[in-house]
């Protein structure tokens, strides 16, 4: 790791895993979405530890949060069967423009990618299933289309099934884009985050990660702050006080 890398922060390790705090814009892997990157997570990991690692899953790039890590083969291959087989519990937090309804759940197919970076969708489809619950909401001084002005929505997410860019698609689905989305999102409200908020990043965090140990059976919860950037964006929007988060920072 070169000397102007910050560590990445640690939040749980054992003798066959550990988790860390993944920064908004940071790849977990060499990709061709930005082949003339050089900072990977796998790679700044490994470094810093001094031993390889296997990534079990992957969040986005624009995603900060939880993103764990086998410290053997066997480890990443017990974990990630786990995640197939749904038996790891996975929550997010996102700001979404407009109200969302208090509660719900998105049960939405959505079609899978023909290649690894999820740039190119096939004409077959997967089942897809989000829990989510409203936090709070704000109501922003600045005009969006027709309306006069702009509002925001703090969201709990719980994925049941774990597609490409699931949370990302099922909120654009329901026509409440997480705000940051450059892909799925709106580029007016999007606009408006960025010259009037200062948000320059996707709102949307992992924040907790709870599954059974595959080899001792203890029950594992692994919780993470938000970045700061993120709480940063909580702070200038305002949300309503009952929706309390505390930044790393």
């Amino acid at each position: 790791m070169l000397e102007s890398d910050p560590d990445l922060p640690i939040l749980y390790h054992d003798d066959r895993f550990v988790a860390i705090h993944k920064p908004s814009g940071l790849l977990v892997h060499r990709s061709s979405i930005d082949r003339r990157e050089t900072r990977f997570a796998i790679q700044l990991l490994r470094d810093q530890i001094g031993q390889k690692v296997y990534p079990v899953h992957r969040i986005d790039r624009p995603t900060s949060g939880i993103l764990i890590f086998g410290l053997d083969e066997e480890a990443c291959v017990a974990l990630s069967q786990a995640f197939q087989e749904r038996k790891v519990e996975k929550s997010y937090l996102a700001v979404t423009r407009g109200y969302t309804p208090e509660k719900g759940v998105i049960d939405s197919p959505l079609r899978k990618f023909r290649d690894v970076d999820g740039m190119v969708k096939s004409d077959e489809t997967q089942e897809a299933s989000t829990r989510y619950t409203r936090l709070a909401t704000a109501e922003l001084p600045y005009p969006t289309d027709r309306y006069a002005t702009t509002r925001l929505s703090l969201v709990a997410l719980h994925p049941e099934t774990g597609r490409r860019h699931q949370l990302r698609r099922h909120l654009a689905h329901l026509r409440y884009p997480i705000i940051g989305d450059t892909r799925h999102g709106c580029n007016k409200t999007n606009t408006i985050a960025r010259e009037h908020i200062g948000i320059h990043r996707l709102l949307l965090a992992a924040t907790e990660l709870s599954f059974l140990h595959p080899f001792s059976q203890q029950a594992i919860h692994i919780s993470c702050p938000l970045e700061g950037s993120f709480q940063s964006a909580l702070d200038r929007i305002q949300f309503s006080p009952t929706a309390v988060f505390q930044s790393p920072e």
